[in-house]
């Protein structure tokens, strides 16, 4: 089998003295991007938190409209058991409710996928109870099940499940009926089928709604905490923002803003870990160099 170099009409790049460059991906797209993607997006927050600072002070800003950067990060360091414990609560609601929606979510979207009359039932109200907004599910929940653990687990897993039966549905969906008809000719059964062929296909579309659910599980457990908590990230930005105290606030986002991140960082390692074709495929699309 020929090399790309050795095909007819394509040839590795050259430069402008004659000789041929490395083979492979350039530089520019390769460390180069991973090297802007950190160093970018680095020197733009240091940038805006300078400029912070900077306007803090020249103003004279109180601390209870606008504390600057460097007493937010006193705070957090002065009260870190307390940002600590009330981080630890959140983390639990949004493990729990993020497992509970994306089971519920992968359950409904297999039924929904394999039965059609229980689609055309479900699917339009799945669309419309998303213009309802979640503020005005989480009192309706507080009432029901108290100010305990549950509301806001079930808040974070009506957050994540959406995302997940839309996107399950629609990998399933997309699944190449040529290599269903493969598999029915060769005598696969129906389950055969959908863990050899139609889930597997469907990953790509699952992780991307994983991705979108990690982001925002974090909103349903924080949104049941104002409505009504005794502990947790949300609770904590409420009482110190009803006492003024804004430089908490700022320390609670910064404690909540880690938690979605890591999350995310966890489903896009667990992707190019359990999809590494999807590396490899990429890789192999990259456009080669024509022959002059």
């Amino acid at each position: 089998m020929l090399r790309p170099s050795e095909s007819p009409g394509l040839t590795a790049p050259r430069s402008s003295a004659g000789t041929a460059e490395p083979a492979g991906r350039p530089w520019p797209n390769g460390r180069g991007a991973w090297l802007g993607q950190i160093v970018y997006p680095v020197a733009l927050v240091l940038s805006l938190l300078a400029a912070w600072e900077g306007v803090v002070r020249v103003f004279s800003l109180p601390r209870y409209i606008l504390p600057a950067p460097s007493l937010v990060a006193l705070t957090l360091w002065e009260k870190w058991p307390v940002f600590a414990a009330h981080t630890w609560v959140t983390v639990q609601e949004v493990a729990a409710g993020g497992a509970l929606g994306i089971a519920v979510g992968l359950c409904l979207a297999l039924a929904m996928f394999f039965f059609a009359p229980l689609e055309k039932a479900f699917y339009p109200l799945l669309i419309t109870s998303q213009n309802v907004p979640v503020f005005a599910i989480a009192p309706l929940l507080v009432v029901w099940f108290g100010y305990g653990f549950l509301p806001k687990v079930l808040m974070a897993a009506i957050i994540v499940f959406f995302p997940i039966t839309v996107a399950t549905l629609d990998g399933l969906k997309r699944t190449d009926p040529d290599l269903v008809r493969l598999f029915r000719t060769m005598g696969a059964s129906p389950a055969q089928i959908l863990w050899k062929l139609r889930l597997p296909a469907a990953m790509p579309a699952l992780f991307s709604g994983l991705k979108i659910s990690a982001i925002y599980s974090t909103i349903g457990a924080v949104i049941g905490e104002w409505v009504g908590a005794g502990a947790g990230l949300g609770y904590l930005m409420l009482s110190a923002n009803a006492q003024l105290r804004v430089a908490e606030v700022f320390g609670a986002i910064l404690c909540l803003t880690p938690i979605g991140l890591t999350l995310l960082g966890a489903v896009v390692l667990a992707e190019r870990v359990l999809l590494p074709w999807q590396r490899l495929a990429a890789r192999e699309d990259e456009p080669l160099e024509p022959h002059p």
